[in-house]
């Protein structure tokens, strides 16, 4: 009895199982919503204001550190001098 049945499971396998699941996941993959020529625009769109805000951001920070020299860009504020760790919630 398992001489039939092993085979018949290996056939089923390789010829309904594994041809069933490629067939699912590539339909899956044809009906995922694909990038519109507008969402494309949109994103250049928001990359160039991200550039623009970037600079400008580099602008004050040239611009506070010449009106302050004891001032420094990006400091993470664990590292600050007044900001005390154990204060924290």
């Amino acid at each position: 009895m398992s001489e039939v049945l092993i085979p018949l499971g290996v056939v089923g396998i390789l010829f309904v199982a594994l041809p069933w699941m490629v067939l699912h996941y590539v339909t899956k993959w044809r009906q995922a919503p694909k990038i519109t020529d507008e969402d494309e625009k949109l994103l250049d769109e928001l990359y160039m204001m991200a550039r623009r805000l970037d600079d400008r951001l580099a602008t004050v920070e040239r611009i506070i550190a010449a009106d302050h020299p004891d001032w420094r860009p990006n400091m993470p504020l664990a590292e600050r001098p007044d900001y005390d760790l154990s204060k924290r919630n």
